[in-house]
């Protein structure tokens, strides 16, 4: 493989190359990145709505068993 690239123009390896890579797996390589990205954004209101449901149940349990009327 190195004895093919050796004979090559740089503008070959360095740009030909890389954009016909990115040309034949752009579209998988952007579904990987979209399906990273929806997961980590998902993972983030998981764990937002956790937290903002835990301080609720604190909040109220805090209130209610402080009055002592239940």
């Amino acid at each position: 493989m190195r004895e093919i690239f050796a004979g090559l123009p740089w503008w070959v390896k360095w740009v030909a190359v890389p954009v016909i890579a990115l040309v034949v797996f752009g579209g998988l390589i952007a579904s990987v990145v979209g399906f990273v990205i929806g997961l980590l954004f998902k993972l983030l209101v998981f764990v937002a709505l956790v937290g903002g449901l835990i301080y609720v149940v604190r909040k109220f349990t805090s209130t209610s068993s402080s009055r002592g009327d239940w």
